[in-house]
């Protein structure tokens, strides 16, 4: 696979304003694993691998485990998240799947039980965020770096 066109040299001025929006949701006081998780999350559903790759690897150097890496992808069957991270993962999954319907009461019920009305704007920009991330990335192809070890044969 070849990248399709580099976005920022395409149109840098757009570009811009997606970075400074970027910037205010993960520096909005939420905590960093929990950005870190969701915007993992949010790319596994969308199949993007470059931030598939990125938030693993920002995860861990942040202080994130290994496993709890893994298992974003399988939550509801791991006893290692919280609830407000649970929240957090069910919400994101919602709203990366807008076209499977309506946000469901009960849903925002969840969320809302475990983030401030503030939170909640927050995350939920978090989550556009990485939909637009995750867009641009697997429309145009960007490719995650790959080390040398990891190479198909």
């Amino acid at each position: 696979m070849q990248p399709r066109l580099d976005f920022f040299a395409a149109e840098p001025k757009i570009m811009k304003a997606v970075l400074a929006l970027n910037h205010a949701a993960e520096t909005s006081g939420l905590e960093r694993s929990l950005v870190h998780l969701v915007k993992l999350r949010a790319s596994q559903i969308n199949g993007c691998s470059y931030c598939v790759d990125m938030h693993s690897r920002e995860a861990r150097k942040d202080g994130e485990t290994e496993q709890r890496v893994y298992l974003v992808a399988a939550w509801r069957e791991s006893p290692l998240f919280s609830e407000r991270e649970r929240a957090a993962f069910a919400w994101t999954e919602k709203l990366t799947r807008l076209a499977d319907g309506p946000v469901p009461d009960e849903l925002f019920d969840e969320a809302s039980s475990q983030f401030s009305a503030e939170e909640m704007v927050k995350l939920t920009v978090l989550i556009g965020m990485i939909n637009i991330w995750n867009r641009l990335c697997v429309g145009f192809h960007a490719i995650h770096p790959v080390a040398e070890e990891s190479r198909a044969a």
